[in-house]
């Protein structure tokens, strides 16, 4: 008779403070991404002002990548699972992917911003709510179909898939620096010599926010960036236990909160979104009785 033990252990076994410092670091930061994220999805979808443009639907579509990431990672952070070639209790890429889709949709915001800024006549005729519905659509169905080929292919096809998307992400990255030193730029020049006005404040919002949010994204993610390529250069590689004791991987899930709390920071009409439609209903002022003596 065959038994099947589908308990998963922890990812620590609490015998000194280092384990707890790694269970409560984990808990906190898939504690915040799920609070954070997932504020920024609720206080989008409730205000339709914000729903009708362009930049908030790419903030949707990351925020519900950030608090989906944030739901995986009590199971990857919490528990013995170790994703990767060999897989441990993994959860076949699923969660790890959502960064995936988050990198796409940054840089597709990206592009979008240029196009908004430097091409405003042919953005406001061409770029609609709908394309860009379908673009972040577009980046989830790229990214789990990529997924779904890996796991139909031996082990073999899939060791030279990973390579060639390490050159992939290379080349990502550089075309975010490039784009990200570009609308710096066109912040810097172009936006300063427009006449004061919504507009001309909602363009520079928009610009400086897209600017800030793709460096602190690139900064937590180019440690595991290098890493990856001293790895497939020497063919050798540091096995931490599992994931939640990668220090790497722990920076990477903190973009998941991160991300969605610099968008709070940028935008007030999304801050006060957050602030009024969503925390004011969860935690409502205490009311004042005023009694007549």
């Amino acid at each position: 008779m065959i038994s099947l033990n589908l308990t998963v252990p922890l990812a620590v076994d609490f015998n000194d403070a280092a384990d707890y410092f790694i269970f409560i670091a984990n808990l906190l930061i898939a504690t915040s991404a799920v609070l954070v994220a997932g504020s920024v999805v609720l206080g989008i979808l409730c205000k339709k002002s914000l729903r009708a443009q362009n930049r908030f639907i790419f903030m949707l579509n990351t925020s519900i990548c950030d608090t989906l990431s944030g739901v995986g990672g009590y199971y990857i952070g919490l528990f013995d699972v170790q994703e990767g070639f060999p897989s441990r209790n993994g959860t076949y890429f699923i969660v790890p992917m959502l960064l995936s889709v988050n990198i796409l949709t940054i840089m597709s915001a990206q592009v979008d911003r240029f196009l908004a800024v430097v091409y405003p006549y042919t953005y406001s005729r061409y770029i609609t709510t709908t394309v860009v519905i379908e673009v972040c659509f577009f980046s989830w169905f790229y990214t789990y179909l990529f997924l779904t080929v890996q796991h139909l292919v031996t082990i073999e096809v899939v060791a030279e898939i990973r390579a060639y998307s390490v050159l992939a992400f290379q080349v990502v990255i550089v075309a975010k620096v490039l784009l990200n030193v570009k609308l710096y730029l066109i912040a810097k020049y172009q936006i300063a010599r427009e006449p004061p006005g919504p507009e001309r404040d909602s363009k520079k919002e928009s610009l400086r926010l897209i600017i800030v949010v793709v460096v602190c994204f690139l900064a937590l993610w180019t440690p595991r960036f290098y890493y990856v390529i001293v790895v497939e250069m020497t063919g050798s590689r540091y096995m931490f236990k599992n994931n939640a004791s990668d220090p790497l991987g722990l920076m990477i899930r903190f973009t998941s909160t991160c991300t969605p709390g610099l968008y709070i920071w940028g935008s007030p009409a999304l801050r006060e979104a957050v602030l009024k439609t969503v925390w004011g209903r969860v935690c409502p002022p205490p009311r004042i009785r005023y009694e007549l003596y």
